[in-house]
């Protein structure tokens, strides 16, 4: 194992054990979209608000993705309403004001097939096939 590899393992474990038990992901349709950017001089504020209707299930998922940076416009991929999305990402601490709301790590658009952090698509189709599966 080289260093980058050990480094790597060291902050994936980490990172598991603060947020293992808050990790969740959902797929669905965009019922609603709301992106709004802030300027202040040289720093700029990225928040979108996403409504996620699930494939399964009566209800809807409010997602919230936050970015700030220095100097740069923060990016967020094109997301459409009617769009099949996959949102991972952490569910809101239990007590807190946002407690329903799911905080985005990683959008995948499904329809465009673009997602935010790039990730290997083979092993979601994989994943999906499984799940069908076991629904069947």
């Amino acid at each position: 194992m080289g260093m980058k590899d050990k480094f790597d393992k060291y902050f994936r474990d980490s990172y598991f054990q603060k947020y293992g038990d808050r990790i969740t992901s959902t797929s669905g349709t965009v019922v609603s979209i709301n992106m709004e950017e802030k300027n202040y001089l040289i720093f700029n504020k990225l928040i979108v608000n996403l409504i996620v209707k699930p494939d399964a299930g009566r209800g809807v998922v409010k997602c919230r993705y936050k970015k700030n940076k220095w100097f740069k416009k923060p990016e967020f991929i094109p997301v459409f309403k009617g769009n099949k999305v996959m949102i991972m990402g952490l569910k809101g601490v239990k007590g807190k004001e946002d407690s329903e709301v799911l905080q985005i790590q990683n959008v995948v658009n499904l329809t465009t097939k673009r997602d935010l952090v790039p990730i290997d698509h083979s092993q979601i189709k994989k994943a999906r096939q499984q799940a069908t599966r076991m629904r069947h």
